[in-house]
């Protein structure tokens, strides 16, 4: 995995969307939903949905697809406008195990197709998430699932899956903050033609908010440290996926399209990387998410 460089890939476009490999797309930023339940859960999703968001990650192990459904439903923005995306748990790995979850999570999330559906960790000392991606292939095939990707996955389970399958996942969701910016993993993605999606974006209660580099960027732009370091998301080519039940917040972490950073504080933000960054301490190699 990476370690703490201060290299950067900038993205220059000025494009609005994600591009995928697939000939999907997905908007710059993403709204996390974990831990969001019940009705809160609901009402902070509707707010989200409200305040432009188009895009809600979840997954079986959240416990929240019935929410998010029913925020979609109540929220009145068209089905054809939001992407709603789940990831398969460890425990539903082996194929048949793997097409039932999706089926029944399109089920809870109330919709015939999912739009985009991951593996949630690869879970290497079980050694089935290569079952668990065919049956990814063939949910697609079938017409189940439109954007098929996976979730923590290092460059070995990539290439493994990719050299079984010959299908590339069109996403990759990994840990990834100033702390941890992930150099080695993003120039895999690059190279392969996936996209980055970045859960725990701002570092949650390590976000470094008052860091003098993230400080420095958002005075400098008349914006807030939080939309300061997903515009450096943006910048760098991944999607964040930040969580807020607060509508002002989701707001605002919405609006990093009217600046850019400049390359010495895309470059600064990415020189908080720190040996160990990681603020889950799960690594992909051994941790078990079952």
């Amino acid at each position: 995995m990476s370690s703490p460089t201060r290299s950067v890939t900038t993205m220059t476009s000025d494009a609005t969307d994600h591009q995928l490999a697939d000939g999907t797309t997905a908007p710059l930023v993403g709204f996390g939903t974990y831990p969001l339940k019940g009705e809160e859960g609901i009402t902070a999703m509707v707010s989200a949905l409200e305040a432009g968001y188009r895009y809600l990650d979840s997954a079986v192990n959240y416990e929240n697809e019935a929410e998010v459904g029913e925020a979609l439903r109540r929220s009145g923005v068209p089905r054809e406008e939001v992407r709603l995306a789940t990831k398969i748990p460890g425990r539903f790995h082996a194929r048949e195990l793997a097409l039932q979850s999706l089926q029944d999570s399109a089920d809870a999330f109330g919709v015939e197709r999912i739009d985009v559906a991951l593996i949630h960790w690869p879970n290497p000392s079980r050694n089935l998430y290569g079952e668990a991606w065919s049956a990814l292939v063939e949910a697609q095939q079938e017409g189940l699932v439109e954007t098929i990707g996976v979730s923590n996955f290092t460059e070995a389970h990539l290439e493994r899956v990719i050299a079984e399958s010959g299908v590339t996942p069109a996403l990759n969701q990994v840990e990834l903050h100033p702390m941890f910016p992930q150099d080695e993993m993003r120039a895999v993605h690059a190279r392969l033609g996936i996209l980055t999606q970045a859960w725990s974006p701002l570092g949650k209660r390590q976000a470094p908010f008052d860091a003098e580099p993230v400080v420095r960027a958002a005075d400098a732009h008349g914006v807030t440290p939080a939309q300061a370091i997903l515009r450096w998301h943006v910048q760098l080519g991944s999607m964040p996926l930040p969580k807020s039940a607060t509508s002002d917040r989701q707001r605002t972490n919405l609006e990093v399209t009217g600046f850019s950073l400049t390359d010495d504080e895309l470059a600064a933000i990415s020189g908080l990387a720190r040996a160990g960054g990681r603020i889950s301490g799960s690594d992909p190699d051994s941790h078990e998410e079952m």
